[in-house]
């Protein structure tokens, strides 16, 4: 059963612009897993934003819980291509508290906009 839904749009511009200005804050916002597409490169700053939009997407979608860390929101990329999320701490013990046992995450980017989709479901 769909419990919650969450969506983000991220300005691929401005979220380039706030990495450059604070390069440490992608180490905040993103594990190394994050960080690396699949083939080992950097990835795109697109993608970073479209990946920053779903922890935004799975906050909404839980509440906006205080004290959520952003990297116990993990984006990840399965064999196939297709997005994933992996939840830990903070944000694990979040869903737990609202039944949420399995998410759906969908990413795009396209004209300079990022925007990410989450679904939350019980068992």
């Amino acid at each position: 059963m769909i419990v919650a839904v969450g969506i983000d749009v991220v300005a691929v511009d401005r979220f380039e612009r706030v990495l450059e200005r604070t390069p440490h804050v992608a180490d905040k916002l993103f594990t190394e897993a994050e960080r690396l597409a699949p083939d080992g490169r950097a990835r795109r700053t697109e993608s970073l934003a479209a990946r920053f939009a779903a922890k935004e997407a799975v906050a909404k979608a839980l509440g906006a819980p205080g004290g959520m860390h952003w990297a116990d929101c993990e984006v990840l990329s399965l064999p196939d291509g297709r997005p994933s999320l992996s939840i830990t701490g903070t944000v694990a013990a979040a869903a737990a508290q609202r039944g949420v046992s399995r998410w759906h995450v969908s990413l795009s980017h396209d004209g300079g906009i990022a925007t990410a989709v989450v679904i939350a479901e019980t068992a």
